[in-house]
């Protein structure tokens, strides 16, 4: 015959007192039990500390470093570039300052890496706006420099500045969307071809920069260029207004099927007729795509120990000069 107990404890044994034994803390045989501790939360819930996810997606729970005064300070150089070309800034005199500068900021970096008590001070002052990986290379500021004094000597002035704001603007872009939204998209590939479908050539990629800040760049650059040459100084429309040679028409009503042609002229004749700036649209949109790209493909490279500052402005902008000599030879205006 078996005999239930219920909310009965088995030979428990009598309570201890805790001046008896003052590390038992409530045991049962004088052994100190381990107690679960509750996990630090924000808002005091254990499942807080596991992956969030979201449709499959593990949202990255490391803190991540916005670096606010360094990006501040990066992005104003760009309304400051835009005030001088507006105010028909001499690029001459820039370029002689900015100069000045280097013989003041390099001999001061080079004793930094060099001087414990000088790093201790520079850095104390200025350390905000360095990274971590600054503090023991080169500081980020002598290839800004260097890359903005590159292209005011060598590239046209309105290039140039467009230059300097992809910089700016753009790569500030691209760090600040690939830092907040990057771990939700797919890396970038290590390479892609420099001519489509031939794989010999290829220009390699940051694998550690994402789709997200790729696409941040490469729309803001397309904004910069559109907005820039489109809108404000429309230096350049006699290449970004595309129209059709009438050479072309002709041939086009002798390969066509006579009503396709009919149409074709009719069309070309309705156009002429209302005025409507379809060629610059043409050109506008065609400029933002070849800029857009550029920028991206400029920001995303991974050229080795090179410093994005100073190969940013100098390849987008040779890239974006490179493009109106290109429209200089096709285009039957020019």
């Amino acid at each position: 015959m078996s005999v239930e107990h219920i909310d009965t404890p088995a030979r428990s044994p009598p309570p201890q007192s805790p001046a008896h034994h003052p590390a038992s803390n409530g045991s049962a045989n004088g052994s100190p039990l381990r107690q679960r501790k509750k996990a630090r939360t924000s808002n005091g819930s254990i499942s807080s500390r596991l992956p969030n996810k979201s449709n499959g997606v593990a949202k990255p729970s490391h803190k991540v470093d916005w670096e606010i005064p360094r990006k501040t300070l990066h992005s104003s150089i760009g309304f400051f570039t835009w005030y001088l070309y507006a105010s028909n800034g001499n690029a001459r005199t820039v370029v002689k300052v900015l100069s000045l500068a280097l013989l003041v900021i390099v001999p001061a970096d080079i004793i930094r890496l060099n001087s414990d008590g000088f790093e201790w001070l520079f850095e104390r002052v200025l350390g905000f706006l360095m990274r971590e990986s600054e503090k023991k290379g080169t500081n980020g500021v002598i290839w800004y420099i260097i890359g903005v004094i590159f292209v005011l000597s060598v590239y046209p002035l309105d290039v140039a500045t467009v230059s300097i704001l992809i910089l700016s603007w753009a790569d500030t872009a691209a760090s600040t969307i690939g830092r907040l939204w990057g771990a939700y998209t797919p890396p970038l590939p290590r390479s892609i071809p420099l001519i489509p479908f031939v794989p010999f050539f290829r220009l390699p990629l940051a694998p550690r920069k994402s789709l997200a800040g790729f696409l941040a760049g490469s729309f803001t650059g397309a904004a910069i260029a559109v907005g820039f040459w489109g809108f404000c100084y429309p230096v350049r429309d006699n290449l970004l207004t595309f129209q059709i040679p009438s050479e072309t028409l002709a041939v086009a009503e002798e390969v066509l099927p006579d009503a396709v042609a009919d149409i074709v002229k009719q069309g070309v004749e309705w156009v002429s007729a209302v005025d409507l700036p379809l060629g610059r649209w043409v050109g506008l949109t065609t400029l933002g795509v070849v800029s857009g790209l550029i920028s991206g493909v400029a920001e995303a490279l991974d050229l080795g120990s090179m410093d994005d500052n100073l190969t940013l402005p100098i390849i987008s902008g040779g890239c974006i000069w490179g493009f109106f000599k290109a429209l200089e030879y096709i285009s039957p205006s020019a």
